[in-house]
């Protein structure tokens, strides 16, 4: 039995999906996104979510577009309301191994996967090969078009998508996703879909890099309208996804919660040259390196972490103070900046190569404060406890899991940026 969900999205706004679970233990999740706005229009999401969950998979399924009959809803799903709906499933249940897209579901999938570092495997069914384009002729009612919304029709149907989507599939050719994908892909596609021609899956099919299948939907319409097509589809793609999840995905390291509380556990996913998965408590989410340096740019660098924890714990450390002052000031913002400098002569401790690292804070307050108030204030923000950490002796023991032994004084590690 399918239940409905309700999760936050990107923007804070609710969203909700279908949720199916197994009879037993799960040994995965899924996560499908199809192309319309209810699961009931689209029977392929509803055969494949069972058909997963039969094979232990826990899914989640999501539609792109808006319910067209209420005029207030919000415009539709985009591109990070699809990374939040994976931040869903990991938060409450697993991170989805695998990834679905059904039609424009597929490009959003396809976007949306370099934000999900545990995805191992990718399905399209009856995707666009350059969904910017597509969505450019199947648009109507331009008129009618808002400034958040578009309408475009797909199979039959009239659908209502956001505008977000199409920034963020505009803003990078889906060539260049899949190239870049990382992950197995199953391209599904019909030969006489005659809303998606079966050139773009050659097209989706030839920008991957392997490991990657093909299986042709002889006979089915785009949107699988006819049970049987739902059901082969949903035959052939939980046995495959099986394959990939079983070989590829290592299970958790430990179920959600067994961390000691102050606990930070860091863990590659097996993805990519240097993409990690970062935990804390109920929080997790990738950390990896910048292209430049050999990775894949899919989560903030080891320096980006450590200048996040800094400003966050500057800014927290201002706002406790301004609170305490009775000061009425707006937002405060921080911006931090890590680079090496010559020691200059300095012989601070720590140094290699006669350079020394510096991180540059830049703190910005609004408010109507006089010029002792905001020496006060920066004063304030050299003296958080995560500044104080950086700048006082600190020793790090390092220790492998059993035999190991701690190293009270490690050799300086550089990161590969």
């Amino acid at each position: 039995m399918a239940e409905r969900v309700t999760f936050p999205g990107a923007d804070g706004r609710d969203l909700s999906g279908f949720l199916d679970s197994p009879d037993g233990p799960a040994r995965s999740a899924a996560l499908v996104v199809h192309c319309l706005a209810r699961d009931a229009d689209d029977p392929a999401a509803t055969w494949i979510g069972r058909a997963l969950a039969e094979d232990g998979f826990v899914v989640l399924r999501l539609g792109l577009a808006s319910e067209e009959a209420d005029a207030g809803a919000a415009p539709g799903v985009d591109v990070d309301d699809v990374a939040a709906a994976a931040a869903y499933l990991r938060s409450r249940h697993r991170a989805p191994a695998l990834l679905v897209g059904h039609s424009l579901g597929a490009a959003a999938v396809i976007a949306a996967t370099e934000h999900v570092p545990e995805a191992r495997a990718v399905v399209t069914i009856a995707a666009p090969s350059d969904p910017v384009r597509f969505v450019s002729k199947a648009r109507i009612a331009r008129d009618e078009d808002s400034g958040d919304r578009v309408h475009v029709s797909l199979g039959g149907h009239r659908v209502t998508l956001g505008t977000a989507l199409l920034d963020d599939l505009r803003s990078r050719p889906q060539a260049d996703r899949l190239a870049r994908l990382g992950t197995a892909l199953l391209v599904l596609h019909s030969p006489v879909d005659a809303v998606v021609g079966i050139d773009d899956a050659r097209e989706v099919f030839d920008a991957a890099r392997h490991p990657k299948s093909f299986v042709s939907l002889d006979g089915a319409d785009h949107l699988l309208t006819r049970p049987a097509d739902a059901r082969f589809v949903a035959q052939v793609l939980a046995p495959w996804a099986a394959r990939y999840v079983d070989e590829l995905a290592a299970p958790p390291p430990s179920p959600p919660g067994a961390l000691a509380a102050g606990a930070v556990q860091v863990r590659e996913t097996g993805v990519g040259r240097f993409q990690q998965v970062v935990r804390v408590g109920a929080h997790s989410w990738p950390a990896d390196e910048p292209v430049a340096a050999g990775g894949d740019d899919v989560g903030p660098s080891p320096y980006d972490m450590l200048l996040a924890g800094l400003g966050a714990c500057t800014s927290m450390t201002l706002r406790m103070y301004v609170e305490r002052k009775g000061w009425e000031v707006g937002p405060i913002a921080v911006v931090l900046r890590h680079d090496r400098v010559p020691d200059e002569g300095l012989g601070l401790r720590g140094g290699v190569n006669g350079r020394v690292d510096r991180i540059r804070v830049e703190v910005s307050v609004e408010g109507d404060l006089d010029d002792a108030q905001r020496e006060s204030i920066l004063r304030i923000a050299g003296r958080c406890p995560v500044h104080r950490t950086l700048t006082h002796d600190v020793i790090i023991e390092t220790a492998l899991t059993g035999d190991a032994q701690v190293t009270p004084e490690p050799e300086p590690v550089l990161s590969p940026r």
